[in-house]
């Protein structure tokens, strides 16, 4: 067991290398009713291609497995639903599959302990038969169907692949009708004979809780795994974007965008720092405050929808801006004139000291609630940091720092827009 600690706002939780090969984190907060458990995975839908460390050739799998897996892990052989023994804890389940990880979590006020002997037991024994796979891809067919017509799904993933040449990040999370009819209970087992292996997950738990009880639960509950490590294909992503320029014409009611600046990808620490400092750029170009955001708002450009955000991981890190607006081929403009006049005069230190403040603000609030505690473990142990490495990094942030990645990295000839017009 190690104490990782942060003398600053004197907080702290455990991290443990348990026999099974499973890592835990714990983080008690005292004085709170509730509790958050997640139990994660270091696997998303971009890991479609892998081997063991001795094996000759990949193992490549249909696009949207890791998302099918989490579907299939919540029934039960005898044909009972998981999520009917959570109501008799009153606990409140759910499960996503993002690009990078899944997780399996709850939250409960009582019945803490067997809520999670549920938890580890449906994701420990999975059931796959070739009739409840065909049954799967009728459900999860629908479900991506669904999503073809949803346009802030579209306008995203139009951009990513627009951005992205050979990165599976430009793939959608649930793969495509085509490459789910590929799924067989052999691939299903193969695949999660590799991933959920207790060396390659985590579980965290924030809140009220007994920690001896727990870590017995643990042990009575999971057996160990064989150690062995996975090694994922890595994709020779050139640093230019795929295209420019992508249009699609949906159902909405007037039209979306989303523009993407292709950056740089990063690991660990570095990732971590590198997402706050795109955070303080999205804030300073992108916020109400912004003189960007007054200048497209007042000529009727955006509305309030407009605002960007960060997608990091194995192999991307893009920084993106969307909303809906009558002309988004002059938003884009007015966004590039904007960058280049930043990486002539850079950031002003008021919006530094004020994103600043902001940012710190947002990571001391979060301390207050257990599910953004247990949320942020989890995301910064996949990243290979720790809960704390944040709360370092802004204190240690300068203003050089912003102004740098505006000038190397915020290249506006490696950006790209997506567009979902109105069908007429």
């Amino acid at each position: 067991m190690k104490i990782i600690e942060c003398k600053q706002i004197n907080e702290k939780y455990m991290e443990i290398d348990h026999e099974t090969g499973l890592k835990i984190l714990l983080y008690p907060m005292e004085g709170y009713k509730s509790s958050h458990v997640i139990f994660g995975t270091n696997y998303g839908s971009i890991d479609n291609s892998f081997k063991n460390k001795d094996d000759k050739d990949f193992i490549e799998v249909p696009d949207g497995i890791a998302h099918f897996l989490e579907h299939k892990l919540f029934e039960n052989e005898d044909g009972s639903d998981v999520f009917s023994l959570f109501a008799k804890t009153g606990a409140s389940a759910n499960a996503y599959t993002s690009f990078d990880k899944t997780c399996y979590l709850f939250s409960c006020v009582d019945d803490l302990e067997e809520s999670l002997k549920i938890l580890l037991s449906f994701v420990r024994n999975p059931y796959f038969s070739d009739e409840t796979v065909k049954k799967e891809q009728g459900i999860i067919g629908q479900e991506i169907e669904m999503y073809n017509d949803n346009g802030n799904w579209r306008v995203f993933f139009n951009l990513l692949g627009a951005l992205y040449h050979k990165n599976p990040v430009k793939t959608d999370i649930a793969g495509s009708i085509e490459s789910i009819s590929q799924i067989d209970y052999n691939i299903l087992y193969t695949t999660y004979k590799k991933f959920y292996n207790l060396n390659n997950m985590v579980l965290v738990l924030a809140g009220n809780f007994n920690r001896d009880n727990i870590l017995k639960i643990i042990s009575d509950s999971l057996v160990k795994d064989v150690e062995f490590k996975i090694e994922k294909k890595i994709y020779d992503e050139p640093t230019n974007v795929y295209k420019k320029e992508v249009e699609q014409n949906l159902s909405v009611s007037m039209p979306l965008f989303n523009i993407g600046y292709k950056l740089k990808e990063c690991h660990g620490k570095d990732m971590v720092k590198k997402e706050l400092i795109a955070s303080f750029i999205i804030e300073s170009v992108s916020s109400q405050s912004s003189n960007l955001y007054d200048k497209l708002y007042k000529n009727g450009l955006i509305n309030s929808s407009f605002g960007g955000e960060t997608i990091a991981g194995p192999g991307y890190f893009s920084i993106i801006f969307g909303g809906e607006s009558n002309d988004p081929k002059k938003v884009y403009e007015e966004l590039k004139k904007t960058i280049e006049d930043l990486k002539i005069t850079g950031i002003s230190k008021e919006d530094f000291n004020r994103c600043k403040k902001f940012f710190y603000g947002n990571m001391i609030k979060k301390f207050n609630s257990v599910e953004a505690v247990a949320n942020s473990l989890v995301s910064n142990y996949f990243k290979g940091a720790t809960l704390f490495d944040e709360i370092d990094i802004i204190n240690n942030l300068n203003i050089n720092d912003i102004n740098k990645m505006i000038r190397e990295e915020f290249l506006n000839e490696i950006s790209s827009i997506s567009i979902i017009n109105p069908i007429k």
